[in-house]
């Protein structure tokens, strides 16, 4: 699935479009805190574009707002990576922090596509007022990062759930929830072999903290298969095999809840 494909799948009203190109620089300006990050942003990205803006009178659906957050309006982004990068940007740690720099960069909540060579992926974060500093918005909660497959075609379960009039319509808020929800279903898919989007609050709640487990523990799989192709010893090897087969196990259980 590349950018048309799944902005044709959101199914937007015409009038939320803006599709204009962003000034790298701003991004650079106001989303990098360190050195290092404003050369990732400057080495990873080949263009950035604003494609839509989802506001009450574009859409339909009501802002959002209490004393943790406000919602006026979605943005709906588009950055797409450089075919060839230098080693640092093309770590996957590394573009995750690209795509975390730029949701700190820009006060809304925003829908953000990722175009790489490699493929595409889809990027969404909540935000909130920041607790010691008035007007900031920072981010709450990690940033949900999924990539969007190839084989992943129009007549895709995701593809037809994503669609702007499947999601809830009480809110900016509710509304954004439910393409994070869709995204969660898309990653839970991977492990269980079935798309289905959690039917309540509960359930989306319990499913995110099982996707963050089987991450955890998937690093934690890689990790020993690493030391163990290393290792010489074989009391060692042992041992780590050992590890791996129980972390294995709990990866099972952890599956089980998605």
């Amino acid at each position: 699935m590349r950018v048309q494909e799944f902005v044709a799948a959101l199914e937007l009203p015409s009038g939320c479009r803006v599709d204009q190109r962003v000034p790298k620089k701003m991004l650079v300006e106001n989303g990098a805190p360190t050195a290092a990050d404003k050369r990732l942003l400057n080495e990873a990205i080949e263009e950035f574009q604003w494609l839509a803006a989802l506001k009450p009178n574009t859409i339909g659906v009501p802002e959002f707002g209490d004393e943790v957050r406000e919602y006026l309006e979605i943005a709906v982004l588009c950055i797409t990576l450089r075919g060839v990068v230098d080693d640092q940007a093309r770590k996957p740690a590394n573009v995750l922090r690209l795509s975390e720099l730029v949701h700190r960069a820009v006060p809304y909540p925003v829908v953000l596509m990722l175009d790489a060579p490699q493929g595409l992926s889809v990027s969404m974060v909540h935000k909130r007022w920041a607790q010691n500093e008035a007007g900031k918005v920072v981010l709450d909660g990690d940033v949900v990062t999924v990539s969007l497959a190839d084989d992943l075609d129009t007549s895709h379960p995701f593809s037809q759930a994503v669609a702007l009039r499947s999601q809830p319509q009480a809110s900016l808020m509710a509304l954004y929830q439910g393409w994070m929800e869709c995204l969660q279903a898309l990653q839970a898919s991977r492990h269980t072999g079935a798309f289905k989007v959690a039917d309540t609050p509960e359930n989306a709640h319990a499913r995110r903290l099982a996707l963050q487990e089987c991450e955890r523990l998937e690093a934690e799989a890689a990790r020993l298969r690493t030391q163990a192709a290393k290792e010489k010893q074989l009391p060692r090897q042992v041992e780590l095999n050992l590890a791996l087969k129980r972390v294995q196990a709990e990866l099972s259980v952890a599956r089980a809840h998605l």
